[in-house]
């Protein structure tokens, strides 16, 4: 088993300097957080004993290789984010944030890494001078939009739970590549060509494009030495040689110095960072136990909330025929998300500065509540849905109109003994703030936040607060037999707002329809984030777009770049073994044994 999966591995690494392991490159959707490159259909990954899935096979590799010595899963998973902050900076790093889920025989943990807002930020950070909320673009680029890294406080704390295998030891895959070079991936080399806020960063423009300004192509070597020297002293002085000194020190010269667009990240913010652990949300879904992270992010909520709506309607009865989903069930499952979608732009953001309705998630997962909401889901479309009142008394509180774009990535691992962590890293929109600093690339995770703070309902709940943490719909996953208490599936995916729909159709796909992890995976995407009725381009048949409208759909067809990288149990005969399943959209794969 093990030699046809490194054979996988090494096949597609060899591709990825050609073709990414897919088709030819095409144009990206519009507000899409990264460009579509393709689709490569992938087999599905079957382990015994431990598994990791990441987006990219050097990435996997290096899980894979902690895994084999010994390595619990968050080992593994602080490998491959190292590897990955070198192999796709367009969608994660050391300079940004991330959530994790862990689960043992014990207790399922979730742990909080996002970023948070200065100190000396304000509600107005993202407004003109006549109160105007600036555009995307100009308030992305450069250091306004910088929040304070996470990531490395969060894998620190979770190590010194869960690691087995050194701290430094992690480090040395990453250091290695950073070193002798890795081949930029046709997806990397695709994005870079497309991107124009890079070249104005001195230190991202020479490492990125060429001295005639051409972005590295697919198969260039590219070194990091820069990026070597951050890591050798993070794996030497753990994570206060980021927090502190001169990384810190840099970040903030970085940050401050824009010419048209300076942030206000200080070395005080960086000191005073703390990573949280919080507590799981966890709700019932027919058999299953189903936990995801609570605000910050909102994908806990929402993931519960469409499954609890979903659990009233006949979709478990409308699986997909010839991998195509039926036109019923993309119906309920797109007016469940429409109505999650709608309590999520009133409601939900970091509940250390805004409660939610009743102080706790449990209003508005209340099953009487979501019924209730459930009830709403008729023939015909709703449209756009309203917010619901999940208690008696109504709540004052304005509608977001954050962007949120994020470029993300995803990790799954189960190791030896069981364990798993799922986990969700981002810098925002791709590449960030366009702002590199000592080889490695600064978020702009400061844009999903509300840039108005109110409107006339009141105070928007995903408003600009020193020290807040923005609203994410980042959503990893873990789900359990509650009979048996058994993990049954680990899961996540990156892509904006649609993580959310991306995550609750796979597991549509595998709870309710049966699928293994692939399968579900491999569906094409589809939902609504309380807008038009989103059909992923080319594949869907002639028509089915035209039956949806005539429900009343306002229906588009565009890219949905998910990334979605998943490990189920699976009975093979009388036993048991791991089954990982890598999107078709993206580079990742799986490796194990």
């Amino acid at each position: 088993m093990l030699r046809r999966l490194g054979a996988v591995v090494l096949s597609c690494l060899s591709l990825l300097a050609v073709s990414g392991c897919a088709l030819a490159p095409v144009a990206p959707e519009a507000g899409a957080p990264e460009a579509a490159s393709g689709w490569t259909a992938k087999p599905g990954w079957p382990a015994r004993k431990f598994i990791a899935v990441a987006a990219h096979p050097l990435a996997t590799r290096a899980g894979y290789e902690i895994l084999g010595e010994g390595g619990s899963a968050v080992d593994a998973a602080i490998a491959i984010q190292m590897v990955l902050t070198l192999v796709e900076p367009q969608s994660s790093g050391i300079g940004g944030g991330a959530f994790l889920l862990h689960a043992n025989a014990r207790e399922v943990q979730a742990w909080d890494g996002r970023e948070s807002a200065p100190r000396r930020a304000t509600q107005g950070l993202f407004l003109q001078s006549d109160g105007r909320p600036m555009g995307f673009a100009e308030a992305t680029v450069g250091g306004r939009s910088v929040g304070t890294p996470g990531v490395l406080r969060m894998l620190e704390q979770a190590h010194r739970e869960h690691g087995r295998v050194p701290w430094a030891r992690l480090f040395l895959p990453a250091i290695r590549l950073a070193e002798q070079g890795f081949p930029v991936s046709a997806r990397l080399a695709a994005l870079l060509k497309r991107d124009r806020g890079l070249r104005e960063d001195s230190e991202a423009g020479s490492y990125f494009f060429g001295p005639d300004g051409q972005a590295r192509p697919a198969g260039y070597l590219l070194k990091n030495p820069a990026l070597a020297r951050s890591l050798q002293r993070i794996a030497g002085e753990g994570a206060d040689a980021f927090y502190r000194g001169q990384i810190a020190a840099a970040m903030v010269a970085k940050v401050a110095s824009h010419p048209r667009n300076p942030g206000l990240l200080r070395e005080d913010d960086l000191m005073s960072y703390r990573a949280l652990k919080r507590e799981p949300l966890c709700g019932e879904y027919r058999q299953w136990r189903v936990c995801g992270m609570p605000p910050p992010s909102s994908g806990g909520i929402a993931i519960l909330q469409m499954l609890g709506m979903l659990e009233t309607t006949a979709i478990a009865r409308l699986g997909p025929i010839s991998g195509q989903p039926q036109q019923q069930a993309v119906h309920l499952f797109a007016e469940a998300g429409r109505l999650a979608f709608a309590d999520r732009a009133r409601y939900v953001a970091d509940t250390d500065f805004v409660p939610l309705p009743g102080g706790s998630p449990v209003a508005l997962l209340d099953k009487a509540y979501l019924a209730r909401r459930s009830s709403m889901i008729g023939d015909t479309s709703l449209g756009t849905a309203a917010a619901g009142r999940p208690l008696a008394a109504p709540v004052a509180m304005g509608q977001d109109q954050s962007p949120g774009l994020p470029s993300t990535s995803h990790i799954s691992v189960v190791d030896a003994d069981g364990n798993a962590v799922t986990m969700t890293t981002s810098i925002e929109r791709a590449f960030g703030s366009r702002l590199m600093v000592n080889g490695f690339l600064l978020n702009n995770q400061l844009t999903d936040f509300s840039f108005l703070p109110a409107d006339r309902d009141g105070p928007i709940a995903n408003r600009v607060e020193p020290g807040k943490r923005p609203r994410s719909a980042m959503s990893p996953t873990l789900v359990f037999d509650r009979s048996t208490g058994e993990l049954v599936l680990a899961i996540g995916s990156p892509g904006g707002p649609a993580i959310i729909n991306y995550v609750a159709k796979a597991l549509v796909g595998v709870l309710d329809w049966g699928l293994d992890v692939q399968q579900a995976i491999d569906l094409p995407n589809f939902g609504s984030r309380n807008g038009p009725t989103e059909l992923e381009a080319g594949r869907f048949p002639p028509g089915f777009a035209d039956s949806l409208r005539a429900r009343g759909h306002a229906v588009v067809s565009i890219e949905q770049t998910s990334g979605l990288h998943g490990i189920q149990r699976m009975k093979r005969g009388r036993g048991e073994q791991w089954f990982a399943g890598a999107d078709p959209r993206r580079e990742g794969v799986a490796m194990g044994e």
